[in-house]
C-alpha cells in the first residue's frame, strides 16, 4: 500500500483512548466458545490517535512509540483498515460515497496488553471516517459494524464509563463516575487473550457486586476492593511478570490496584493526579523499560 504525504493542517484526527477494565467477571460460556462477561469499563485520556486525509488511493502509516510491534504484520488486515473497509462496504451498499483515504495510526499503547488498543483504534476509525465522509449511519448499523470487528469494539465506540455484559455487546452507561487519577503500567510482555481464557479454571463465576451509589474516587476504590478480575489468576500463571507489575503499583501508594482485561497491563487508582504522576515517576525509575503512563479517566 502506498504512503501518501499530508500536512498536519490537512489531517483530521480522532482519539482512541485506552480501555480499562476496573473489574471483570467471567459468568459463563456459550456453545460457540465465546465467554460471557460482566465488566466495568472506563476509558483513559492516554491512548492512540487516528488521523485521515484525502488521497488518490488508500494507505496506512503507523508511527509512535509502539509502532514497531505492528510494522511486521499485514497492514491490509490491521483493525484500522478492516474498520475502514467494512464501513466503506456498508456505505456503498446504500449508494453512498466513500473515497480513498490516507490513514495514520499513532501507536502510543502497547499491543496485546489488555487495554483495548486495537479495538479502540477500530472504533476511532469508524467515528473518524463517518465524520470525514459526512456519512449517516444509524446507531444500530454502527453497533453491528463494530461488533463484526471484535467484541470490545462496541464498548470502545462509547469511550465513556459503562457496564458491559454478554460477549461485550450488551452495554449500559454508568452515570456520575468521577474522573479517576491512575497509572497504567505494562512490564513489556504481550499476553494472548485466547491463552488466558484457556487457562481459566472455570467459566461459571458470580457477577460483580452492585456499584456504589457514590462514585467518587474513594467510593470506586472501595468498590474495587470487593470486586475482582477473573482473568488475573490465569494471566499470572502464564506471565509471572504481571505479579511484579502489580507489586510495583501497590508500593507506589495506589488506593487500589488491579490488572486490566486479559493483561498484561496493570493499573492503580490514586487520590489525585499529582500522586499519580509521582507514582509513575517512581515506577519508571525502578523499571525503565516498562510502559508507564500517568493519566485519568474521561
Amino acid at each position: 500500500m502506498a504512503e501518501t504525504e499530508a500536512s498536519p493542517a490537512e489531517m483530521t484526527g480522532e482519539a482512541a483512548p485506552a480501555k480499562i477494565n476496573l473489574a471483570l467477571a467471567v459468568t459463563g460460556k456459550r456453545a460457540d466458545g465465546y465467554h460471557l462477561l460482566e465488566t466495568l469499563v472506563v476509558f483513559a485520556r492516554h491512548g492512540d490517535r487516528i488521523e485521515v486525509a484525502e488521497s488518490s488511493e488508500d494507505s496506512l502509516v503507523i508511527d509512535g512509540p509502539h509502532a514497531d510491534a505492528l510494522k511486521d504484520g499485514d497492514l491490509s488486515d490491521n483493525l484500522v483498515t478492516r474498520a475502514r473497509d467494512r464501513l466503506r462496504s456498508h456505505l456503498r451498499q446504500s449508494g453512498k460515497s466513500a473515497p480513498p483515504v490516507a490513514l495514520r495510526l499513532e501507536k502510543n499503547l502497547p499491543v496485546a496488553s489488555g487495554i483495548g488498543g486495537g479495538s479502540a483504534d477500530a472504533a476511532a476509525t469508524l467515528r473518524l471516517l463517518i465524520r470525514f465522509w459526512n456519512a449517516a449511519v444509524s446507531e444500530q448499523d454502527l453497533r453491528v459494524l463494530a461488533l463484526s470487528l471484535g467484541a470490545d469494539v462496541p464498548m470502545c465506540l462509547e469511550s465513556a464509563p459503562l457496564m458491559a455484559r454478554g460477549i461485550g455487546e450488551d452495554i449500559e452507561p454508568v452515570e456520575d463516575m468521577a474522573c479517576l487519577p491512575m497509572v497504567l503500567a505494562n512490564p513489556g510482555v504481550a499476553v494472548s487473550t485466547p491463552s488466558v481464557f484457556k487457562a481459566l479454571v472455570s467459566p461459571d463465576n458470580p457477577p460483580l457486586p452492585p456499584l456504589p451509589a457514590t462514585r467518587g474516587i474513594a467510593g470506586m476504590a472501595g468498590w474495587m476492593k470487593t470486586a475482582r478480575n477473573d482473568l488475573a489468576e490465569p494471566a499470572l500463571s502464564l506471565s509471572p511478570q504481571i505479579g511484579t507489575c502489580l507489586a510495583a503499583i501497590r508500593s507506589s501508594g495506589a488506593l487500589v490496584h488491579a490488572m486490566s482485561g486479559s493483561g498484561a497491563t496493570c493499573f492503580g487508582i490514586y487520590e489525585s493526579m499529582e500522586t499519580a504522576r509521582q507514582a509513575a515517576r517512581q515506577i519508571g525509575r525502578e523499571w525503565p523499560r516498562w510502559f508507564v503512563a500517568a493519566t485519568e479517566t474521561r
